[in-house]
């Protein structure tokens, strides 16, 4: 069946989802075929493209968890579970991934379950090693947590009924890997390496989008302090665009810096968040963050944010934000949306 404009939540997403959906599914075909190759200068290419690729996969499974592209949930969540695959978050479920993230729009606030604060205390070695890894830009932590997700229905007791879906993928991708490093080696570097890079960029551009700190009530049904509040929300989520002067380098993310347009209105499509931001702070200076305030604090706090990067909700909010601009903010670390607790 061809796909139609009937089909999507908005007329224009055949087009805008649609071509970003077939760059992330071509460019990961592409990518992979690339790495096989025997040629370097194919290789090499073809490996930042299967990074990039997979970074849209993965900002267009934060659109179905919303979902802004298709006019159905069911057909979001089918989407989602298909885009799951390709960015290697398919072992736990997606509607974990899902009720995850929604509470932290609903809850205004980090909600999770792995205090990896004291995970950490408990094993300094691991620290230290994961230190000395982040010190070269290695996503060491954010490896850890994806390691999680891998067993995650045999670490998180509240996950078990999952087991067989779990030990499923598992094997299969296991055995995929396996057999890619087998026949091919280097292209199976070329791949950890694309999915590292994947990594950088989605915990980059999460660092600096808010200040709220960790609350460890995911599986609570207790109602959070700030639920609801929208004056909290925007004093503490801040935007952090790739440039605020040329519009098509925020695309290489789908717009994901707008993020206090997505909070404000968390049903609106990403290629609507640019005009969504305008109309939130018209001519002000907003809550943006500038590129060169990003990478600066990014550079800086790549060992520190390990442990306790992440709890900044003590500052105040105007506080964070100037500390963010001059590059002195830590932000937070390893809180992807591809993981589910």
């Amino acid at each position: 069946m061809f796909l139609s404009t009937s089909l999507f939540k908005d007329r224009r997403g055949l087009a805008f989802h649609g071509m970003a959906l077939a760059y992330a599914v071509f460019g990961y075909a592409f990518g992979m075929a690339g790495i096989l190759s025997t040629s370097l200068a194919i290789k090499l290419p073809a490996a930042l493209l299967l990074a990039h690729s997979m970074t849209i996969a993965a900002y267009l499974l934060h659109e179905c968890a919303h979902n802004t592209i298709f006019r159905t949930n069911a057909a979001n969540a089918r989407l989602g579970q298909f885009l799951s695959w390709l960015v290697g978050s398919i072992y736990g479920s997606y509607e974990d991934m899902r009720h995850k993230h929604l509470r932290h729009h609903v809850e205004n606030g980090d909600i999770v379950w792995f205090d990896y604060d004291q995970w950490f205390a408990r094993h300094p070695r691991t620290l230290g090693l994961t230190r000395f890894l982040e010190w070269f830009y290695i996503p060491a932590h954010d490896l850890l947590m994806h390691g999680v997700m891998v067993f995650t229905s045999f670490v998180i007791p509240q996950r078990r009924s999952q087991r067989v879906r779990n030990v499923f993928f598992i094997v299969l991708r296991v055995a995929l890997f396996a057999a890619l490093a087998w026949l091919a080696p280097a292209a199976a570097v070329l791949y950890a390496l694309a999915y590292m890079a994947m990594m950088t960029v989605l915990r980059f551009m999460d660092a600096l989008q808010h200040d709220y700190g960790q609350t460890f009530t995911l599986f609570d049904s207790q109602r959070g302090p700030y639920r609801g509040d929208k004056a909290y929300e925007l004093a503490h989520t801040f935007s952090n665009p790739l440039s605020t002067r040329h519009a098509w380098v925020n695309l290489l993310v789908l717009n994901f810096g707008f993020h206090n347009a997505h909070h404000a209105r968390p049903t609106t499509p990403w290629y609507d968040l640019p005009a969504a931001h305008r109309a939130l702070f018209r001519d002000t200076e907003g809550n943006v963050i500038p590129l060169w305030g990003q990478l600066k604090s990014f550079h800086r706090f790549r060992v520190s944010r390990v442990v306790g990067g992440a709890d900044t909700s003590m500052a105040g909010a105007g506080d964070f934000l100037a500390a963010a601009r001059r590059g002195d903010a830590s932000g937070g670390n390893a809180a992807s949306f591809l993981t589910s607790f």
